[in-house]
């Protein structure tokens, strides 16, 4: 009988990227609550906008 092999991988370092992301562009931007809850998802998204402003 043969045993199968289990692979385990982790990719918690791309998640806590995301997460540093998000909230430092919480704290840069100064975004209102819902704002930074919705920059969850958009947040690149919000540091392009604010650095593409002249």
């Amino acid at each position: 009988m043969a045993m199968d092999r289990i692979k385990i991988e982790q990719h918690s370092g791309i998640g806590l990227l995301w997460i540093a992301g998000w909230l430092f562009t919480i704290g840069y931007l100064d975004l209102t609550f819902w704002r930074g809850v919705l920059a969850i998802v958009i947040w690149p998204y919000d540091i392009g906008a604010a650095v593409a402003q002249p």
